[in-house]
């Protein structure tokens, strides 16, 4: 949620990349601010994402932003790209951060 705040809140930011959770916009600010790129990814086996309210937060900001993206990974649970976790799934994380790093290439 810090990355989605500051991205709302901060003048100046040139992207965001949400992680695992997103919430409504209206939250820290009314709207998505006009030319941020945004990229959201979350599992949709993540219980949080899918069953919280997430999944939807994330198709509204995406919706909102000039520039938006959702990536969604079948099977995968709550911070599956963190290798610290139960969750983690290698092949995803591996697409994550392909994603991630073609995303800031252009940003």
């Amino acid at each position: 949620m810090a990355a989605q705040r500051l991205a709302q809140t901060r003048p100046g930011a040139r992207a965001a990349l949400l992680l695992d959770s997103a919430i409504p916009l209206g939250e820290f600010a009314p709207e998505w601010p006009a030319g941020v790129p945004v990229q959201v990814h979350g599992g949709e086996a993540d219980e949080f994402f899918m069953d919280e309210g997430d999944v939807d937060a994330a198709r509204g900001i995406v919706a909102a932003a000039s520039d938006g993206e959702l990536f969604t990974y079948p099977g995968c649970g709550h911070l599956f790209a963190d290798a610290s976790t139960t969750a983690y799934d290698p092949e995803a994380a591996s697409l994550v951060q392909q994603r991630v790093l073609d995303f800031l290439a252009r940003v």
